[in-house]
């Protein structure tokens, strides 16, 4: 990622420092072909998209798609300051009804989107099944866990078990429209070659101001909002060890440790 896209992520997500080598990981494990044409669904302000262009060099071009004209906006406007128009190209649009004509795409990718928000995922899958050649691949890619609390196993379950713990699912949502279970939407929808792979990510101390700082987001945006959801003891423990005013807040401990995964499902439309 050259030095402007870093820059700019920064800025709109610190805790992509923490998440790129693993999500490089995966990227690297799909093996895109260098000269393919892919697709990159929710794509956001495009760094991902960046990630996915790097795969395919030489010669590869890959489209972001995202319902938000703002953030598609910004990513083209990044691509372009970084150099990288005739790589990467950005469009609005909706992933229940992409823009694009069956066939288009020789792989499909979605990051923390389809199959991963609380939407029916067989009609998105569906959709992006469309747009892909036939023997071209469909690759979901979503962040599956974390233990991001070492020493303190019972308040981080209570945590991940509260509404925000639970997003972007929520406790009402069918067991079959997981995100861990898209191995069985594939097979639904006649999909080919199926493979799941888990990839995990580890942080340790010592710690740089870079990475606490991410640390932070992190924490703030898997567990926001849970007060009225935790009893007195443990609302009380989440401040001591969560909030950053503490002087106990958990990523200053001399031996901090902790771990993430994303899991990558794919699949190949058939011939």
């Amino acid at each position: 990622m050259n030095d402007h896209m870093e820059a700019d992520t920064q800025k709109t997500d610190p805790t992509f420092v923490l998440r790129e080598p693993t999500i490089r990981l995966a990227i690297r494990n799909l093996q895109f072909a260098p000269n393919s044409q892919g697709l990159d669904i929710g794509c956001g302000i495009g760094n991902i998209t960046q990630l996915l262009a790097e795969s395919t060099a030489p010669g590869g071009r890959v489209t972001g798609v995202d319902i938000s004209p703002d953030m598609v906006a910004y990513a083209r406007e990044s691509a372009e300051k970084a150099g990288l128009a005739e790589e990467l190209s950005f469009h609005p649009g909706d992933m229940k009804d992409l823009p694009f004509d069956d066939d288009t795409f020789d792989w499909a990718w979605s990051m923390d989107c389809v199959g991963y928000l609380p939407i029916e995922p067989l009609p998105l899958i569906k959709e992006a099944a469309r747009v892909v050649k036939p023997g071209g691949r469909i690759a979901l890619l979503a962040w599956s866990s974390q233990q991001l609390l070492p020493g303190h196993p019972g308040l981080e379950a209570k945590l991940n078990a509260t509404t925000a713990g639970l997003a972007p699912f929520t406790d009402k949502q069918k067991p079959e429209e997981h995100f861990l279970r898209a191995l069985g939407w594939f097979q639904q929808l006649g999909l080919e070659a199926l493979n799941a792979q888990t990839f995990a990510s580890t942080v340790h101390a010592p710690l740089c101001d870079e990475i606490k700082e991410a640390l932070k987001s992190l924490i703030e945006m898997r567990w926001t909002g849970v007060c009225q959801e935790l009893n007195q003891l443990d609302w009380y423990e989440f401040q001591r060890l969560c909030l950053p005013d503490s002087p106990e807040y958990i990523i200053h401990t001399p031996d901090y440790y902790g771990f993430f995964t994303y899991s990558l499902f794919q699949a190949k439309v058939p011939n």
